[in-house]
C-alpha cells in the first residue's frame, strides 16, 4: 500500500459500521457439484461447504462446521441449524444424508450417512452413523452414538452409547421445545448478517 493513500482499500472496521457483511466461507465445487443455498442462509465465515449440498431457506451453519458432499449427496430442509464444530459426510455410492424442515444439530455432532426428520434435535457431541433414521420431533441426547441402521420413532428420546431408546414424549412438548430452539437459531443468525 502507498503511505498516504487508501487506494480503493475499505477496512474491516468500515465495513462493519456500514453493516456489510463478509462472508468468508469456505464453498468449493467437487466432481462437477456446486453447493446450492436457499435465500436468507447463514453460514459463518470458517465453516466449509463443499460439493453435492442442497440447502433451503432460513438455514444457518456455524463456526468451523463442514458439510463435505464430496462423496456422496447431502439435503438440507428449511429453517435448519447445524451448530459449531459439527461435521456431514456420506458413503461413496452407499448413503446420503437428509435433514428435514427445522432441525437442530447441537454443537459437535456427526453425521455420517443418516437421515433426520422434521423438528428433530440431535444433542451436542452426539454420532450418527449410517442409514440411522431419526423420527419427526425426535430428540438424540447429547453424547449419544447411534449406531448404522438404528430407527428412531417420531416423538421419542434416545440416549446414550450405543443409544437406547430412553421414553417416548408428549408430541405436542417435543414439537414446542424443538421448534423453540430452531426458530430461537434464525433469530441468532440475524445478528450475524
Amino acid at each position: 500500500m502507498v503511505k498516504g493513500k487508501n487506494r480503493g482499500v475499505t477496512s474491516l472496521a468500515t465495513n462493519i459500521h456500514q453493516k456489510h457483511y463478509i462472508n468468508m466461507a469456505l464453498i468449493k465445487s467437487v466432481r462437477g457439484f456446486t453447493p446450492e443455498f436457499g435465500d436468507n442462509c447463514f453460514l459463518a465465515e470458517n465453516a466449509t461447504i463443499i460439493g453435492d449440498v442442497k440447502m433451503g431457506h432460513d438455514c444457518s451453519i456455524w463456526f468451523s462446521t463442514v458439510l463435505r458432499g464430496d462423496v456422496n449427496s447431502i439435503r438440507i430442509g428449511n429453517g435448519v441449524n447445524i451448530q459449531d464444530g459439527s461435521v456431514l459426510h456420506t458413503l461413496y455410492q452407499k448413503s446420503t444424508i437428509e435433514i428435514g424442515n427445522y432441525v437442530s444439530v447441537g454443537h459437535n455432532v456427526t453425521i455420517h450417512g443418516a437421515k433426520i426428520k422434521d423438528y428433530a434435535l440431535i444433542g451436542m457431541g452426539s454420532t450418527l452413523l449410517d442409514h440411522a433414521v431419526i423420527g419427526e420431533g425426535a430428540i438424540v441426547a447429547a453424547g449419544s452414538l447411534v449406531l448404522s441402521n438404528t430407527i428412531i420413532e417420531p416423538g421419542s428420546i434416545w440416549g446414550g452409547v450405543p443409544a437406547k431408546f430412553i421414553k417416548n414424549v408428549d408430541p405436542e412438548q417435543a414439537k414446542e421445545l424443538n421448534q423453540k430452539i430452531a426458530h430461537n437459531y434464525l433469530m441468532y443468525s440475524d445478528w450475524y448478517k
